[in-house]
């Protein structure tokens, strides 16, 4: 029997429109990514307009450019002052910045999921269920409540939220072995009892520490808040997010190795332990800043990467980079409801996370019971 060739001309080949599906998936969420971030910005107990939101943006932006280039940009550009100075202090000291986190927070933690994910082979994976973010916690509360890592300066509680999240993971993952290999149903379990166990030890030091301003610090940190950032805390957050992702993006083709199987992964050249190590402390970098930022907001590394691979399949090349568009437009959506449907109340965006999350999280683990015929 004979094969056709392939048709050249006007017919395009079904890689190239995968490409372009996939580009243009980009195009949409980039737009939606900044459509989201206008209504973080506007919407609120004060409500501002679109058209002074993107002038002061476009006005502090051009000051700043103005500052590093040493060039008049002003005398180039002319933006018309016209809004107060209330207005001017909502939107770019408290809004701004407040968005902006939600923007990094959400794409830390959704491709920190998407790579946990493909390390354990579990799609159960999440910083939040195994624990990570507990262990992050109580290094940053260590932090607040002793006063240690004082030499990282304004660094110091993201320097113990890393710690904590390494040190959790490499215990999820030692208690999670069996025989050799990684058992997925024990990993799911470890982690549950490592999160019990740090939950646990954060309420101690907490209760037993002379600072009475820690136990409220503490309760809106494990709750998980946006509120209260400022541009200076922006720095870390937006450094280890980029190259963090950057790093995960380039070895998409060993995460696609490594879901199939660690023999395969072997067979096509893949260093396994030095590969692991690697996305250990990546991935523990990452999650340790963001949740120094933001607190222990849970969920957004499971729920997403299951939504993205809906939307563009399996292949961590796709997978990642979308996954930072939604989970950074998923989190401010979530940070709006938070602080605007409830008023006068301000709920923590990690109740509403938790809310979605813990179905979401039930849902799956029915679909693998089911696909496994059961218990």
């Amino acid at each position: 029997m004979s094969t056709l060739a392939p048709i050249q001309g006007n017919t395009a080949s079904p890689s190239c429109t995968t490409q372009l599906r996939f580009w243009l998936l980009l195009g949409g969420l980039t737009a939606l990514l900044l459509v989201s971030i206008t209504l973080g910005v506007t919407l609120g107990p004060v409500d501002i307009p679109v058209g002074a939101v993107w002038r002061i943006a476009a006005s502090e932006t051009i000051n700043v450019l103005s500052d590093i280039t040493s060039l008049e940009l002003n005398s180039w550009v002319n933006i018309e002052a016209n809004w107060t100075k209330a207005q001017f202090n909502i939107i770019w000291l408290i809004r701004f910045p407040r968005v902006l986190i939600g923007v990094f927070v959400g794409a830390g933690l959704a491709v920190v999921g998407v790579t946990m994910q493909a390390l354990v082979r579990n799609p159960l994976a999440d910083p939040y269920i195994l624990g990570i973010s507990s262990g992050a916690s109580v290094g940053a509360v260590m932090v607040l409540a002793f006063g240690a890592f004082a030499f990282a300066g304004i660094y110091a509680i993201s320097v113990g939220a890393f710690l904590g999240a390494i040190l959790t993971f490499l215990i999820v993952f030692l208690l999670a072995q069996s025989n050799g290999r990684l058992n997925p149903a024990r990993l799911i379990l470890a982690g549950v009892a490592v999160a019990y166990f740090f939950s646990g030890l954060t309420s101690f030091i907490t209760l037993t520490s002379d600072n009475r301003e820690l136990a409220r610090a503490v309760l809106a940190w494990l709750l998980g808040s946006l509120a209260g950032t400022n541009w200076v805390e922006l720095t870390l957050p937006t450094a280890v997010l980029f190259f963090g992702s950057v790093y995960l993006v380039l070895q998409a083709r060993g995460l696609n190795a490594l879901i199939v199987g660690d023999e395969t992964a072997a067979t096509l050249g893949v260093d396994l332990t030095r590969f692991r190590r690697s996305l250990f402390g990546v991935v523990s970098l990452v999650t340790g800043v963001m949740v120094a930022v933001s607190g222990a907001i849970g969920f957004i590394g499971l729920m997403i990467p299951h939504i993205v691979r809906l939307m563009v399949g399996t292949d961590h090349r796709r997978v990642l980079p979308v996954s930072i568009f939604v989970g950074s437009i998923f989190l401010i959506l979530v940070d709006v409801i938070a602080r605007t449907a409830f008023d006068p109340v301000e709920l923590p965006v990690g109740v509403i996370t938790s809310l979605l999350g813990g179905p979401f999280f039930l849902w799956l683990l029915h679909r693998q019971m089911k696909e496994r015929g059961g218990m």
